[in-house]
C-alpha cells in the first residue's frame, strides 16, 4: 500500500462535515463503506484514509452520532453538488403563503367596507390569506369593543370564501382577525 496520498489536498469546504484528516482526528475507528456501496467493517480511521486516497477519492463521515461512526469513500464534489440538488428541489415544492393586510378604522361606512370586502374576496380566491385590521382612534381606545363589532360584520360577508384562523383579538392600537380561504 502506498501510504503517500494523492497530489489533491483534501478539502474541508464545509464545516458541518467532516472529510479524510479530521475523521482521524475526531475518531480512532470508524465503520467503512466504499464508493460501490462495499462494506469494510469496522477499521481504523487512518486505514479508511489509505483506502479512499488509494482509490483517488475522500473519505467523508455520514453518521457521526453512530457507534462506531460511519464514514464513506466517495467524491465529496459530487457529494455537495447532489445535497444542494435537494435542497433546491425541496424549496420549489414548499408552498409560500402570502398575507395581505386589510386596514379599516372603527367608524368606516358601509360602501367603504363593502369595496375593501370585495378585495379580501379576491385575494382569498387567489389562495392568499388576508389579516383584518380595524385601527382604534383616541377614545376608541377605551371601548375596543367599537373594533370587535366591525370585524362581526365583516366575519358575516365573509364567511362563504373563508375561515376564521385567528379569533378577533386586541394587539396595541389595532383589534385583528386571521381569515385563510376554504378548501375547494
Amino acid at each position: 500500500m502506498n501510504n503517500t496520498p494523492p497530489s489533491f489536498a483534501p478539502r474541508e469546504k464545509d464545516k458541518k462535515t467532516l472529510i479524510n484528516e479530521s475523521i482521524v482526528r475526531f475518531c480512532d475507528e470508524v465503520r467503512c463503506i466504499g464508493s460501490d456501496g462495499h462494506q469494510f467493517g469496522v477499521i481504523s480511521s487512518r486505514q479508511a484514509l489509505q483506502l479512499a486516497y488509494d482509490q483517488s477519492l475522500e473519505l467523508v463521515m455520514i453518521s457521526p452520532e453512530a457507534n462506531p461512526p460511519v464514514a464513506k469513500i466517495m467524491d465529496f464534489g459530487k457529494y455537495k453538488y447532489e445535497q444542494e440538488k435537494r435542497a433546491k428541489e425541496a424549496k420549489k415544492k414548499q408552498k409560500l403563503v402570502e398575507v395581505k393586510e386589510i386596514k379599516l378604522t372603527a367608524k368606516i361606512a358601509q360602501n367603504d367596507l363593502g369595496y375593501k370586502i370585495r378585495h379580501a374576496l379576491e385575494f382569498l380566491d387567489e389562495g392568499k390569506h388576508v389579516k383584518f385590521r380595524v385601527f382604534l382612534k383616541g377614545r376608541e381606545m377605551a371601548n375596543p369593543s367599537v373594533g370587535f363589532d366591525v370585524l362581526k360584520s365583516v366575519l358575516q360577508m365573509v364567511q362563504d370564501a373563508a375561515v376564521i384562523e385567528k379569533e378577533p383579538f386586541l394587539e396595541g392600537r389595532f383589534v385583528s382577525m386571521h381569515a385563510v380561504p376554504k378548501k375547494k
